[in-house]
């Protein structure tokens, strides 16, 4: 089954309009199934907001975690809010308890920064980030091309295989070694990640502009590009049962439309909950 959703809830005017915060949720999952929380990377989240978001949406709605900045290498030098991983890794297990008890977590995502390249320390690294989240299922993005590289692809996704990593597929732009080729290949057949983050070369690597974060997701994709999609999500659901696909290009409004033309691409109905029609009134 492929279930198609956006990054994030809360900035989406173009889906649900202007509506308080607190019903935004509720509003975006009658549209889509699934949804990418992104605050737990700068923060792991209090258990308290796991648990408003499982109460605010239908019982099949799903959410992908993102993995604290700690628990992937991207702090270099910062302030770690733990003194240890074993005490990092237990409050991420204990912040996520309520969607696991509801059966609303899909998987953690550890999307790993553009330094983290293909090296012994490093897959050492995911071998001990794997045994810490336990029985979490938990999907796994490079940034660094170094890991599809024509002698690497075959080894590092027959390494993710034998680890149980959920692979993550990204469109992105071809952008140098930070940046990954679309490889669209699933190593676990019951679940594969897809994330589209545009295809925005010029604004990829602008990470000393002050909007760079906008700018590098500065992008809509053609009809013609989310049917080249469509072709390679209905290829890989034969080799996988449920394949989630998120777009990321939010920086203009562009995920939602993106995202509701590749669901009727595919015939997909994403709405889980009643329509609050009057919201748009």
């Amino acid at each position: 089954m492929i279930k198609i959703g956006l990054t994030g809830f809360g900035d989406h005017e173009e889906l649900y309009g202007k509506i308080k915060p607190a019903d935004r949720l509720p509003a975006y999952s009658a549209y889509f199934p699934i949804v990418e929380i992104d605050s737990s990377f700068y923060a792991v989240q209090p258990v308290k907001n796991y648990e408003k978001w499982v109460n605010q949406t239908p019982d099949t709605f799903k959410f992908i975690v993102k993995a604290y900045q700690g628990m992937t290498g991207h702090l270099r030098g910062k302030k770690n809010y733990y003194d240890t991983p074993e005490e990092m890794y237990q409050a991420f297990h204990t912040s996520i308890a309520p969607v696991r008890s509801a059966g609303k977590l899909a998987m953690a995502l550890f999307q790993f920064p553009p330094w983290f390249d293909c090296t012994k320390d490093n897959v050492d690294f995911l071998r001990e980030a794997k045994e810490r989240l336990l029985d979490v299922p938990a999907a796994i993005e490079f940034r660094n091309d170094s890991w599809y590289s024509p002698d690497m692809r075959a080894r590092t996704l027959q390494f993710l295989e034998q680890e149980g990593w959920v692979h993550t597929i990204a469109d992105e732009p071809q952008a140098g070694s930070g940046s990954i080729p679309i490889v669209p290949v699933a190593t676990r057949p019951d679940l594969t990640y897809v994330r589209l983050h545009g295809r925005n070369t010029s604004g990829w690597n602008q990470s000393s502009h002050p909007d760079w974060r906008k700018l590098r997701y500065l992008y809509r994709y053609s009809t013609a590009e989310l049917t080249e999609w469509r072709d390679r999500l209905l290829e890989l659901e034969q080799t996988c049962k449920d394949i989630y696909v998120v777009f990321n290009n939010n920086s203009a409004g562009d995920a939602t439309p993106n995202a509701l033309e590749l669901q009727s691409l595919l015939g997909i109905d994403g709405g889980l909950a009643p329509r609050q029609l009057d919201l748009f009134t």
